[in-house]
């Protein structure tokens, strides 16, 4: 029996290693192994892929996140909406700048942040909206935008798990005023380490970004801000450089797995397949089923769980993003969300199972998955 992994990287540098190899090996070479003309290039290459006149790289998603906040001055006594159903570090960093998440509920098909609900949750202390095209697909950048322009806010988009994504045709990291992206190695665009980059229209918030993410400062030792230190190595660029030449091949081959995945388990009881909004053009950083549950709300083992257990013991591996929703963390415990406040992020926690998806994936595996899910049901 074959095992297959939720994410197969080896595969993917088979195919890579001469040119990632000697994009490294040009790096070690030049002896400029934190900013300089790799780094550089990298940026310009990224932001015209994303459509944006600027990109400042970073050394991580989280971080590019943090520096988008910075841009805005957000801090104490703030709030930021932003959803319960994603990885913590979309929340944490709102809590780092001072600020308060708040939190609002889903839209089970996809996921992705409830406009209505963002609508009524927004307040006089409200000074930013930060969607998260979660596992693929974008939020629905339409309402959101609407939403956001009639209260004056900025968007800042968290595209980690979306990079090529689009809306509309409109590419997510473009729509906002800052899109924020994650480089870490299970991405759709990933390197071989941490990484991240922000992009935007606005020449003011690039500059503050820049400044920020090297001690707060333009050049030298004359220091505008209190900053960190978050840059993208050089060796990183050069990996992302020759990998961004590949992402639209691999998300079209994504979105054909997808497609695959659709046909195979469609009808198969006890699942709820992923939906797709038509406006929208998923990446498929995930491709994750619903395993229905018709337990209580209170984290006790779900049938979601057990099938997972099966599917291991069948040599198929999978993986739950996200078991406990950020509302329900116990970091959070102070802002005092209550069981069922937030409803459809709670239903999610419970019943999601994110199959094997990476461009790599052969119809022979998915085959297999697909039997081993069946026979999985009939007994959970």
């Amino acid at each position: 029996m074959k095992t297959i992994p939720p994410l197969d990287l080896g595969r993917q540098y088979q195919v890579l290693q001469d040119e990632i190899n000697q994009a490294v090996l040009a790096v070690l070479a030049s002896c400029q192994y934190i900013g300089g003309p790799t780094v550089a290039q990298f940026e310009r290459s990224f932001a015209s892929y994303i459509g944006t006149p600027y990109c400042i790289s970073c050394n991580s998603g989280t971080d590019a996140l943090y520096l988008a906040l910075r841009a805005y001055d957000i801090g104490p006594g703030d709030e930021v909406i932003t959803s319960p159903f994603t990885f913590i570090a979309t929340a944490e960093v709102i809590s780092m700048v001072g600020a308060t998440p708040v939190f609002v509920d889903i839209v089970p098909q996809t996921f992705n942040l409830d406009p209505q609900q963002v609508a009524k949750a927004i307040t006089t202390r409200t000074k930013a909206i930060m969607p998260v095209h979660l596992f693929g697909q974008s939020a629905d950048m339409t309402q959101l935008m609407a939403i956001a322009q009639a209260h004056s806010l900025p968007i800042v988009e968290d595209c980690a798990q979306a990079t090529g994504a689009r809306w509309n045709g409109q590419i997510v990291g473009s729509i906002g005023e800052i899109g924020c992206f994650s480089f870490y190695p299970s991405k759709n665009l990933g390197g071989y380490g941490d990484g991240g980059a922000i992009t935007t229209h606005r020449a003011d918030l690039a500059e503050k970004m820049r400044i920020v993410r090297d001690h707060g400062r333009q050049s030298g030792y004359i220091h505008e801000a209190v900053g960190m230190n978050s840059r993208l190595d050089a060796i990183q660029a050069a990996i992302l450089e020759v990998k961004l030449r590949y992402l639209e091949g691999w998300n079209i081959q994504r979105q054909a797995i997808a497609q695959q995945y659709n046909q195979l388990l469609n009808g198969i009881p006890g699942i709820v397949l992923p939906s797709v909004w038509k406006e929208a053009d998923s990446v498929w950083n995930q491709y994750t089923i619903r395993v229905t549950h018709a337990e209580a709300l209170d984290y006790r083992e779900s049938r979601r769980d057990r099938v997972r257990q099966g599917l291991l013991e069948k040599g198929v591996q999978s993986m739950v993003y996200y078991p406990l929703p950020l509302h329900r963390q116990p970091v959070y415990a102070s802002l005092n969300y209550q069981i069922g406040q937030l409803p459809m992020a709670d239903k999610a926690a419970l019943e999601v199972l994110s199959l094997p998806m990476f461009p790599e994936l052969t119809l022979v595996e998915q085959e297999q998955v697909r039997t081993s899910l069946k026979d999985v049901l009939l007994c959970c």
